[in-house]
């Protein structure tokens, strides 16, 4: 019987969550993402510091102002490690904007558009990067100009129905709900209750998304993310793809019990009726939704946090 690392990749599209190229070598998913808390953790490893460097070099070729330079080395460092990233996998690499330019669709368009040209200046095709991107009003917004142009995202930090539905109609590339976050937050909040695979929230959340879009013809990928334990990603067996931590491919490696599939395109139905979203009602349905809101807070706060830390790093070195 195989693994059912092995059984997962026949009927799904398995992305590393992580910067750790040798984890990359070892579990050889299709893709692989990063975001401010994996490049933080990447940037302290030994076979990164000649990358922080040439990091570094670079941006202080590209301006005298000491911000503008930390700003642009960050940039840099995105784009060297998803290369190295992608010289090993066959896919794409998810390159995160800043999570402070989260309510700025402008200046993520922006940005966006540097990253894209300094991978093209890499050597490597805009068809082979995901840009990253928070799943805001504004993020999404920017999306949308961004697909128009060419250049293809990952909506993510997304926790609810009306995000996934605002991006479909953007007609993003990619979301990545996440499902561990969810989960802690109705733990957080309703302690008496029990959560197991079966009836965990986040399950619940991307199976939702993924039948909605199906049922409705949607392009739009969907990659569940932020998982707790290995029960989430079998409940989720089939989805287009799911990007999963080292720990836990690992995990499944060692597993040997057949997995089943669970969703599957054919078989993708819907009871919710096609929604179409403006401004005003994604504001309102994010703030009928106390989890979305104060998880997508969290986590644009969290990956802020990470990137002024990998800020202080690169300043001293």
């Amino acid at each position: 019987m195989e693994n059912q690392l092995a059984q997962l990749k026949q009927m799904t599209d398995v992305v590393a969550d992580t910067g750790d190229i040798d984890a990359i070598q070892l579990y050889t998913p299709l893709d692989a993402t990063t975001n401010p808390s994996l490049l933080l953790k990447a940037a302290a490893l030994p076979r990164y510091q000649p990358l922080l460097s040439a990091a570094k070099v670079w941006a202080q070729s590209q301006s005298d102002d000491s911000s503008e330079q930390l700003n642009l080395m960050v940039q840099k460092l995105n784009v060297l490690i998803g290369t190295e990233i992608l010289r090993i996998i066959p896919g794409r690499i998810s390159t995160e904007v800043d999570a402070r330019l989260s309510f700025d669709r402008d200046a993520t368009i922006a940005q966006a558009k540097r990253l894209i040209a300094l991978y093209e200046e890499a050597g490597i095709s805009r068809e082979r990067v995901l840009i990253k991107i928070a799943s805001t009003w504004e993020g999404i917004e920017a999306a949308k100009a961004l697909e128009a142009q060419g250049i293809n995202c990952n909506l993510t930090l997304l926790f609810s129905f009306a995000q996934a539905a605002a991006c479909a109609e953007a007609g993003v590339y990619l979301i990545s709900p996440f499902v561990g976050r969810i989960l802690d937050w109705f733990k957080q909040n309703n302690s008496d209750i029990v959560y197991t695979a079966e009836n965990d929230p986040g399950v619940e959340s991307v199976t939702k998304i993924y039948n909605y879009y199906k049922a409705n013809g949607y392009k739009t990928i969907v990659m569940g993310a932020s998982f707790r334990n290995i029960g989430e990603i079998q409940q989720l067996a089939g989805c287009d793809r799911l990007t999963i931590s080292p720990n836990l491919l690992e995990e499944l490696a060692k597993t040997t019990a057949p997995l089943e599939q669970k969703l599957t395109q054919a078989n993708g139905k819907s009871e919710q009726q096609k929604i179409v979203l403006d401004e005003k009602g994604f504001r309102w349905a994010m703030n009928q939704d106390a989890m979305a809101t104060e998880k997508l807070a969290e986590g644009i706060r969290n990956f802020a946090a990470d990137q002024e830390k990998l800020e202080k790093l690169l300043s001293e070195i």
